[in-house]
């Protein structure tokens, strides 16, 4: 089992935050690029509506209440004079009045606009990364994923996703809107009062620090709940694709504490990541007071002595006040902008996998003759690939040799961890050699293209793999386009076909998750009827009767027996009785050719197995595969 990653103690910032910024920015944001910028008026048209509350309340104060308008404002009395009344107060207020729903339409409506443009950039955004992500994992070499657990990677598609799309749909709508709108707020009021405004903003500048290192612990906090979540989803992923185990091992209480210690760090982890938002909102209230206070001590006595006027007076505050939400918005929206990068490093982390398994520069396609294999001299271990440290195949300062002549069948025996899949791995390429060779028709598997190489292999594992779809899906699965006759002649071959009639929607039944809908022995004959519509001239056969009964066993037996005539198969067995009639049988032991020849050869040489034959004979049961 891979080991798990370990929370992190902290992200250096100044290192990754701004070039994983200038990468969403880049690969993701560009491509939205008139979204964005009309967005982004948008949201300057909700700020200058904003802006303009302020000189509403100066007007009303110093005109509408008083009835004497400002000489500067005297503009406003001349072309509303004689409007609605006689008396200029009330066709000043109801002007304004008037002004004032006007301008909160436009606010509403470029609001709404804004915010729906941004939706769209966001979820678009999330769905090519999604794809992205998709199509460069469906791309990593097999040994990633047997060392990285499938709840890492589920967790990629959802928390970290949706942590994402609010970033690109909310945050960042939220940060453009919200800078714009202090920045204008702040411009009406050092129009209408620049000292005042220097008094102000003498205080406000000290929340910077704070609200910085709430957004370090923010992202910390984040990445490790993140890390926490994708180890719930695998333990969910593990416990309910093993839940026949669980229940026959009685092992329920024992997974519900695995579960529930989860659940309690990640409770732990997201009531920490509250407090330390709520952090803000205190903070930005006793900086927001004192200054408030200021200002009121200030202007107040500045009013009493007749040096401003109440509409100055009154407008500022207006503006200071409508300040106050948007900065108090931001520093809350710091922590989001955190969590959301966190995410992003996540997601970048599996965007940026490289396959070492890829094609050499000059891979020329296979140029398949008569389908002759060899493994020259081959030592394999799996160390750095998924975590196992003794060589797989090749002991004691040799390699491991096999020939496997064109259209003939060898099987391959042996205990568990001799070293029988990984012979299947490397043939596929799957995995590449540490030394020695893999030689189709003596072509090197690294020297040809990976399409043309596994278009020409065939492979039935005991791990039968279908996909939630049809029945008909999985048949045709690996060659698109099938005609019906073509996999219906498939599923009888495997003997297949009878029992899919028998089922409610025939070819067209879906299987569930896993092939979980129908019973093993039907799974492994679908499987059996994809490899023989696949058609391929090499076959690898990991155990391919294993989940069948006597009488499907005989039936799919017969079948492969006659797919095998004039093809290259490889055939691991463990009921020796399988393989009597290969052409060759290695016997493979701790990574090792222990002996080789016929059937029949081998039982009279009385060896290694003659011995696994003697144990089958009186009722014994050799050791099972596993992955070797």
């Amino acid at each position: 089992m891979a080991a798990r990653p370990k929370p992190s103690k902290g992200l250096p910032l100044d290192s990754r935050t701004l070039p994983m910024v200038m990468r969403i920015v880049r690969d993701y944001l560009v491509r939205q690029w008139l979204r964005i910028a009309l967005a982004f008026a948008l949201l300057s048209v909700v700020s200058a509506c904003t802006a303009t509350v302020p000189f509403i309340l100066k007007e009303l104060l110093d005109s509408a209440f008083s009835g004497n308008a400002a000489p500067e404002n005297a503009w406003l009395t001349r072309a509303i004079a004689g409007m609605f009344s006689a008396d200029p107060r009330f066709n000043q207020l109801y002007f304004i009045s008037l002004a004032t729903a006007a301008v909160f339409l436009v606010k509403g409506s470029a609001a709404y606009g804004a915010v729906t443009m941004m939706a769209y950039v966001g979820h678009r955004s999330i769905a090519d990364i999604q794809d992205a992500m998709f199509a460069r994992l469906m791309r990593a070499d097999l040994g990633f994923f047997h060392n990285t657990p499938t709840g890492q990677l589920i967790s990629a598609f959802t928390n970290d996703a949706a942590k994402m799309r609010s970033l690109f749909s909310n945050t960042i709508t939220g940060i453009g809107r919200d800078i714009v709108t202090v920045i204008a707020l702040v411009a009406a009021m050092f129009w209408i009062d620049w000292i005042l405004s220097c008094v102000t903003f003498f205080v406000f500048p000290l929340v910077a620090y704070p609200v910085f290192r709430i957004g370090q612990r923010m992202r910390r906090v984040s990445a490790n709940t993140q890390i926490e979540m994708a180890q719930f989803t695998t333990l969910q992923d593990e416990s309910f694709q093993g839940i026949r185990h669980v229940k026959a091992y009685g092992m329920e209480d024992y997974e519900t504490g695995r579960a529930s210690f989860l659940v309690s760090r990640i409770f732990r982890l997201n009531y920490k990541a509250e407090k330390i938002r709520a952090i803000t909102e205190p903070l930005l209230e006793v900086i927001a007071g004192l200054a408030i206070a200021g200002v009121l001590l200030y202007g107040g006595y500045q009013v009493i002595v007749g040096a401003r006027t109440p509409g100055d007076f009154g407008g500022f505050i207006a503006a200071l006040l409508l300040a106050y939400d948007p900065v108090r918005r931001l520093a809350r929206l710091n922590a989001h902008l955190q969590e959301g990068l966190a995410a992003a490093e996540r997601v970048f982390a599996k965007l940026d996998i490289e396959p070492e398994i890829v094609d050499r520069p000059g891979a020329q396609a296979l140029a398949l003759k008569s389908g002759g294999l060899k493994l020259d001299d081959v030592v394999f271990a799996y160390d750095r690939k998924i975590g196992m440290a003794a060589p797989a195949l090749g002991r004691d300062g040799g390699g491991v040799t096999l020939d496997i002549p064109a259209g003939k069948t060898v099987a391959l025996v042996g205990p568990s961890g001799a070293g029988k899949t990984t012979v299947l791995n490397l043939i596929p390429r799957f995995y590449d050699v540490d030394s020695g060779a893999v030689l189709v028709d003596g072509q090197d598997v690294r020297d040809v293209t990976l399409a043309s190489l596994r278009a020409r292999i065939g492979l039935v594992s005991q791990e039968t793999a279908l996909f939630d779809d049809t029945i008909r899906a999985n048949i045709a699965y690996g060659r698109q386009g099938a005609t019906e006759a073509d996999i219906v002649a498939a599923a009888r071959a495997a003997a297949a076909h009878d029992f899919i009639m028998e089922l409610p929607q025939q070819y067209d039944t879906y299987v569930g998750g896993l092939g979980a809908k129908v019973s093993g022995g039907q799974r492994q004959r679908i499987s059996i009827a994809r490899a023989i519509l696949k058609d391929a001239p090499i076959l690898l056969l990991d155990e391919a009767t294993s989940a069948l009964d006597t009488e499907s066993e005989r039936q799919v037996q017969a079948a492969l027996d006659s797919l095998r005539k004039g093809r290259t198969t490889i055939v691991i067995a463990h009921r020796l009785s399988t393989i009597v009639d290969a052409d060759i049988v290695y016997v493979l032991d701790e990574g090792r050719v222990v002996e080789f020849g016929s059937h029949g050869d081998l039982v009279a040489a009385g060896g290694p197995f003659a011995r696994l034959h003697a144990e089958q004979s009186s009722g014994g049961q050799m050791s099972g595969a596993g992955q070797a």
